[in-house]
């Protein structure tokens, strides 16, 4: 009786020692996929403009709504923006945020000086978002 209690017991701290691993390892991947703001990037993020920003919404072909953020960037600093990812984060009525997504907004360099459009499609978004333009919020810069 007694071994079948620490076979059992063995086979529970296993399991349970085999999910924490797992969260620390998905935990630890997604940070380095998705690296902070570093404090170089943070001085240069009042050089990268954005203007004309509009949003709209369109049907797809399937009969789904999809709403777009279009707009231009301009990199008014000195340095090459190798890519850069932008925080959409859309609010429900009450300002309480509903869905925060970081997609690329520059994905070929964009060199001092230029100005470049860029289109952010969403299909996803909860049905309780106020139907505002979403907070806009640089999420990362990398140099070239």
């Amino acid at each position: 009786m007694a071994s079948k209690t620490i076979i059992y017991t063995a086979a529970v701290l296993l399991f349970l020692g085999g999910i924490g691993a797992w969260f620390v390892l998905r935990n630890s991947a997604s940070n380095n996929s998705s690296p902070a703001l570093t404090a170089d990037a943070k001085a240069y993020v009042r050089n990268l403009k954005l203007s004309e920003v509009s949003m709209k919404a369109t049907e797809s072909y399937v009969g789904q709504t999809v709403t777009e953020i279009e707009g231009n960037i301009t990199n008014a600093g000195d340095r090459i923006a190798q890519h850069v990812d932008v925080y959409c984060i859309f609010y429900n009525v009450y300002g309480e945020v509903v869905i925060r997504e970081r997609v690329p907004i520059i994905i070929t360099p964009l060199k001092p000086g230029e100005t470049r459009a860029f289109r952010l499609p969403f299909d996803d978004i909860p049905e309780g978002w106020n139907h505002q333009m979403p907070q806009l919020v640089i999420a990362q810069i990398q140099f070239g």
